[in-house]
């Protein structure tokens, strides 16, 4: 394995609330994702430094590291929702944050948080966001995820009646309600029983056909899924490598000490 040693508090949904703001031609061409010495601070620590990576157009990135190593921050600074302080990042052939705009209604973020309004309905949150996005035939497409992840029947509960494991499939019906080119995931099948994990696999697994951005502790199943791993620590790149190169003992020796 190659080895080199290199919040804000936004609401996320202010990025589908611009989402409408895209040029309707999409970006072709090159990588789909390029950073490049990025720096990103909270106060005087620095969550990310100079973090490198690229990632070709349907992959996968794999980001492995212990807790506080800046994976959910790399993930929201490619979702729009945090701004680089030094360096370049680039989306789909967009520089961020100029180019935001063009690059939010091709973008699917799947958190910690599912960003549901709970007092609404699954239904009602979905239809919100379809608007959002401007999907057409939003009924159809709904109606389509919704029966994928096997949460037709209680979809018209409101969301705080739910349990995490439903909120979470609904919250993957978000993530890909526009059919995203890129699908930002940070541990999607947290809360996941497996007869759901099955369910939700061709929506944000490899064979979504999305190019996809994977935060994970999970080192057997992310590395089985990668085409690139990236592992992080304290903010820097410690590997980044194609994943056949990588092994779970290797992702260990990142882990290692840092409890």
């Amino acid at each position: 394995m190659a080895v080199k040693h290199a919040v804000e508090d936004n609401n996320e949904h202010e990025m589908h609330a611009h989402c409408r703001g895209g040029d309707p031609h999409r970006p072709v061409g090159g990588d789909a994702i390029v950073l490049q010495d990025v720096v990103r601070r909270f106060g005087e620590r620095e969550a990310l430094r100079s973090v490198s990576a690229r990632l070709s157009p349907a992959r996968t990135l794999a980001v492995f590291g212990p807790n506080g190593a800046g994976k959910t921050t790399l993930l929201r600074m490619l979702a729009t929702l945090l701004v680089p302080h030094d360096g370049t990042v680039r989306v789909l052939g967009s520089e961020l944050p100029r180019e935001a705009h063009r690059v939010r209604p091709f973008v699917g973020f799947l958190s910690h948080d599912p960003l549901l309004y709970r007092d609404l309905s699954g239904r009602e949150n979905l239809l919100f966001y379809a608007r959002l996005y401007g999907v057409s035939e939003p009924g159809a497409r709904i109606a389509h995820l919704l029966e994928v992840t096997g949460m037709s029947r209680r979809a018209d509960d409101p969301v705080a009646s739910l349990s995490r494991g439903m909120a979470q499939r609904l919250a993957i019906c978000r993530a890909v309600l526009h059919a995203p080119r890129i699908l930002l995931l940070d541990e999607p099948r947290a809360h996941l029983d497996p007869e759901a994990t099955a369910m939700v696999d061709d929506l944000i697994g490899p064979g979504s056909g999305a190019t996809r951005v994977l935060v994970t502790h999970d080192l057997e199943h992310g590395l089985s899924e990668a085409d690139r791993v990236l592992a992080l620590r304290d903010g820097y790149v410690v590997a980044d490598a194609p994943a056949h190169q990588v092994t779970t003992a290797d992702l260990r020796t990142v882990y290692a000490g840092s409890a």
